[in-house]
């Protein structure tokens, strides 16, 4: 076992990671070991990260210890750069965590003034200022690297920024310069954000929180007004839209709505969010309230703008899509499900089972409508044919006078067929053979859907099954 984070009473008694543990209580006996929990750690350091939201929404996760902030175009709504790291720290020091940080022009350069210098503000004409009194392990370099330099009398980044690059890159690589560069800025270094940007994005900062649903979704509803906007001057409307919660406390809750079409009526995208919170009210915790609130547009689509006709078409396809958009805000997408014809004329594979939210947004064909579906079919399709016996069958293609399935008898008194179908080959293999349907209608007005497979001219056997159910 062996040390693998210390506090500052800790280094205080000259202790240092990767140090025994053994070896650190024979020295001082009294010594408070606490187990590590890795998950744990990453669950702490993405709730941080879900808090520093509230400043920006590029925040990356810089390892097990870290964060990065991209302020870019945001330090104004703070007052400024210096306001801004001072709320920042404060904030995390009333919840119980003492942290350091640094505003520069680069990541790097910010990473190495929080962790091996004072932190703060470094103005771009301080930058190799501030790095020449730093340790080389500021640079982000692999441990070996550190030790060869060391090793040649390269302790400190300012022993690198006056020395020739040509022999430095000869000796330990590429990736110090690449490292020293991006420290100085020279060489850009991007931030990726863990959690997707908002193409949009709306928020409301309270004086007093709020804890009650009502007032939330009333807060949302008067949020969507001021994003509808914004919506209209680009010709879009959102499919998936996030209400973004930040409690007192430091706890953020994201709440996700999809839509079967693009959206921008507030009252509609505000029911969605009622359903939503319908649906997670168990896990829903107010605490001691919420002090900003944030309606995010995560995806977009063109808005079409079309007319109504005298029947009212387009308001009862606006009807549907609200119907659907509230019951799969509810009870989850899978929840209303509809056909998708594929490409297969194989009847067990033609169609397949879609999220109604999905089929209402797919792409229509150049007439405006959905692709027809074949009217022949039966409504109720088995999804694996079951065997029956058939009985005084009419050879070579007609269909049988009776047949047996589900331990009942049926007399056939009308049957329409044959309809031959081919195997895909491709999938079943070469030597599966074809299938001849009939659509017969029995004694008691019942309609299948049955098939033949084999054929009775080459083949010895033939088998009968049953495939749907017309009424």
């Amino acid at each position: 076992m062996r040390l693998t984070a210390l506090d500052e009473a800790a280094e205080a008694l000259k202790l240092r990671k990767h140090m025994g543990v053994a070896e650190a209580r024979a020295t001082y006996p009294k010594l408070d070991v606490i187990e590590d929990d890795p998950a744990a750690n990453r669950r702490f350091l993405e709730a941080i990260a879900d808090w520093c939201d509230r400043y920006t929404p590029l925040v990356a996760l810089d390892g097990v210890d870290g964060l990065f902030l991209d302020i870019t175009g945001c330090a104004h709504l703070f007052g400024g750069e210096t306001p801004l790291l001072k709320d920042i720290l404060a904030r995390l020091f009333q919840m119980g965590v003492d942290a350091r940080g640094a505003i520069s022009s680069s990541p790097g350069l910010s990473w190495a003034i929080s962790r091996f210098g004072q932190g703060g503000i470094i103005e771009h004409g301080e930058v190799e200022q501030a790095l020449a009194p730093l340790p080389v392990a500021a640079l982000r370099l692999e441990e070996a690297t550190i030790g060869a330099l060391n090793k040649t009398g390269l302790k400190y980044v300012g022993d690198l920024l006056n020395a020739p690059r040509a022999p430095i890159a000869r000796r330990f690589g590429g990736s110090l310069l690449l490292r020293l560069d991006q420290a100085l800025g020279t060489d850009e270094e991007p931030v990726s954000p863990r959690l997707p940007v908002a193409s949009l994005s709306v928020e409301r900062r309270l004086i007093e929180p709020i804890g009650a649903e009502d007032d939330i979704l009333a807060l949302t509803g008067q949020v969507a007004v001021s994003l509808k906007p914004s919506l209209e001057a680009r010709g879009i409307g959102g499919r998936i839209f996030e209400l973004v919660l930040f409690r007192v406390d430091g706890k953020v809750f994201r709440i996700s709505a999809e839509t079967a079409q693009p959206l921008r009526e507030p009252k509609r995208i505000a029911a969605l969010f009622a359903e939503r919170l319908q649906a997670i009210h168990d896990d829903f915790d107010a605490g001691y309230g919420f002090e900003i609130l944030r309606l995010n547009v995560l995806l977009h689509e063109d808005f079409v703008t079309s007319q109504g006709d005298f029947e009212h078409h387009q308001q009862k396809e606006a009807s549907l899509a609200a119907f659907v958009d509230r019951v799969s805000a509810r009870l989850g997408e899978d929840c209303l499900q509809t056909f998708q014809l594929r490409e297969s004329h194989l009847p067990e594979r033609a169609v397949i089972a879609v999220p109604a939210i999905d089929h209402l947004s797919a792409p229509k064909t150049r007439e405006g409508h959905p692709p027809p579906a074949r009217n022949e079919r039966p409504i109720r399709i088995l999804r694996k044919p079951e065997p029956m016996d058939a009985f005084a069958v009419e050879v070579p293609d007609g269909a049988p006078a009776s047949f047996h399935w589900r331990r009942k008898q049926h007399r056939v008194l009308k049957s329409e067929g044959p309809e031959r179908l081919a195997t895909e080959w491709w999938l079943d293999g070469s030597d599966t053979g074809d299938r001849d349907y009939f659509r017969i209608e029995d004694d008691q007005g019942r309609r299948f859907w049955i098939y033949r497979h084999g054929h009775y001219e080459r083949d010895a056997t033939q088998n009968w099954y049953m495939h749907g159910v017309s009424a």
